[in-house]
């Protein structure tokens, strides 16, 4: 019985340990194929064009560590010494995995916390339908390739205008999904993400106001979220067109 006691304090004690605090995060990661390396902890310059190193550890036999503490959560970018490519993924408080696919970077796979398992299944389902429609795609831009860049010499309108609505049908899986996941998903940072794209597309826009107000309220917190209020009160104040 002494034993079973002690070993229950052990496991408390260790589970205690591993607790962080409000906004820590660990990331460990795994980097398959590749045994020694650096790795860059990556975020958007304030210009939003291109982005800057934060952070940079060392690959040890094959897996890193990156330690730090955040305020909200944020897209970020992890870039391993000379592979290309970056994987996105959401910096937040909590303990963070992420394996690396060095040879298909697309490949790599995040867990850990509520916003990089959304994440993750966000890009697993948008990879599924974006290979579907992979040879249509394809079919179209060789064939209308051609008469594209001539309609665009030309300050062709019309021809430009119905090759883009026959290329946005092809597209109708895919935008479909990205754009009607905000309202399946009001937790999740991807979504005040994705309203903030719509904010900006006429097509979109008018469904803004709806979903900004189901979103969960942590998400209003956000940067984004701030940015989408902001949006929505500009546009009210703008006068109407007669």
């Amino acid at each position: 019985m002494k034993k079973i006691l002690l070993l229950v304090a052990l496991a408390v004690a260790f589970y205690s340990c591993k607790r962080l605090a409000e906004g820590e995060y660990v990331i460990t990661g795994t980097v398959k194929g590749m045994k020694t390396g650096l790795v860059y902890l990556e975020k958007q310059n304030q210009m939003g064009m291109g982005s800057q190193a934060i952070d940079t550890v060392k690959i040890v036999d094959g897996k890193f560590e990156i330690k730090g503490k955040t305020t909200e959560p944020e897209i970020h970018f992890l870039q391993i010494d000379k592979v290309n490519g970056k994987v996105p993924f959401i910096l937040e408080g909590g303990e963070i995995a992420v394996t690396v696919d060095k040879d298909s970077i697309f490949k790599s796979k995040l867990s850990g916390t509520y916003n990089n398992d959304e994440f993750n299944t966000f890009n697993v389902e948008s990879n599924k339908i974006q290979k579907r429609m992979q040879k249509q795609v394809m079919a179209f831009q060789t064939k209308n390739m051609t008469a594209m860049n001539e309609a665009q010499q030309k300050n062709d309108t019309v021809t430009m205008n119905a090759l883009r609505k026959q290329y946005d049908v092809l597209q109708k899986d895919i935008t479909d999904y990205t754009f009607g996941y905000p309202k399946n998903h009001p937790k999740s940072y991807i979504s005040v993400l994705i309203t903030q794209m719509m904010l900006n597309n006429p097509k979109y826009s008018k469904d803004v106001e709806g979903i900004y107000k189901s979103l969960d309220e942590s998400l209003k917190k956000t940067k984004p979220g701030k940015a989408i209020k902001t949006g929505l009160d500009a546009s009210k104040k703008k006068p109407a067109l007669k």
